[in-house]
């Protein structure tokens, strides 16, 4: 073979490469995509997710399927993310436990191993009570907390989850020393609640809105800068003077190394159907904020947060 065959050969085999790697791109997806939720189904996470899945797949012509993986306040969910193998076909539902779970020493990813995609919604925690409790506002429950040191159950999503933290930096603000009793997502700690087996919830009001519409559960206040328009007489915690404000986020994320063919489609499907009008109805009818941002906007967000968790956390003495 000379050397003219030679480089021909090697021109040809890169054409075909390139033809290939095209090819691949067009086809994109050719098979299911699996959004994965780190937290139980019925949870905040879960209907954002199941609401995006639902607006995505109008514009996929391969489906997308909706998986828990649940443990570890969301380490398990979240570490499956951003080890998954990065060829697009597996996209989480990320949240801010992202910024959050490394700090305490329960989780081995670090909140730079995700590419943002889109934060989809945006929630504050808000305490709330069974409806026959004796508290009717915050003050009353916390004053009743204080008197009984450590014996308020107060349920949360998890162990080193953002409604474990909201519970903590309320403690932290106040003086109140709880019983924070960890689930595996919003929704059993929830059930929990209206079970009688704790005192209270730490978690966002949508979690709980059905119960509080329906007379069962009462919210007390919410930790957020203003009121939320679906319950706009629960007062939040400042107009108490506690100055606490804090919530959670979520958002599609994939891991690190997803190709930017892959990573282009699930981005353009993410914003269509963030944009769909359905979409944002749907999270409205279950009290869920719909807040978005794109992915530019979400990675500096995920970055800031991970500085501001790692000091408040160090704050609380949980870091590690």
């Amino acid at each position: 073979m000379n050397r003219r065959t030679l480089m021909l050969g090697t021109i040809v085999a890169a054409a075909m490469g390139l033809v290939g790697v095209q090819a691949q791109a067009a086809s994109f997806p050719n098979k299911g995509i699996e959004l994965i939720v780190p937290y139980s189904a019925g949870g905040g996470t879960d209907l954002v997710a199941r609401a995006f899945a639902d607006a995505a797949n109008k514009h996929l012509s391969k489906a997308i399927g909706v998986v828990n993986r649940t443990g570890g306040g969301g380490a398990v969910g979240l570490t499956a993310i951003a080890k998954a193998r990065p060829n697009g076909y597996t996209v989480g539902m990320g949240t801010a436990e992202i910024t959050m779970l490394p700090h305490m020493g329960l989780a081995t990813f670090k909140a730079d191993e995700f590419k943002a995609v889109a934060q989809l919604n945006a929630d504050p925690s808000a305490i709330t009570v069974r409806a026959d409790a004796p508290w009717n506002t915050v003050e009353e429950f916390l004053a009743y907390a204080k008197e009984h040191p450590g014996e308020v159950r107060v349920g949360n999503s998890g162990t080193g989850a953002i409604w474990h933290l909201a519970a903590e930096a309320l403690s932290k603000e106040t003086g109140v020393k709880f019983n924070n009793v960890p689930f595996e997502g919003a929704n059993p700690a929830v059930t929990s609640l209206l079970g009688g087996h704790i005192e209270a919830v730490s978690v966002s009001p949508a979690e709980v809105s059905n119960f509080v519409k329906a007379g069962t559960l009462k919210m007390l206040g919410v930790m957020a800068d203003e009121r939320v328009k679906a319950f706009p007489d629960v007062p939040t915690l400042k107009e108490g003077g506690i100055d606490l404000s804090i919530g959670t986020w979520r958002g599609i994320v994939v891991p690190n190394k997803v190709p930017e063919d892959a990573l282009k489609v699930i981005g353009e499907v993410t914003k269509q159907a963030a944009d769909d009008p359905a979409f944002q109805e749907q999270l409205a009818k279950m009290n869920l904020n719909f807040f978005y941002l794109d992915g530019e906007a979400f990675q500096k967000k995920i970055a800031h947060d991970d500085v501001y968790y790692k000091q408040l956390m160090t704050d609380l003495g949980l870091a590690k």
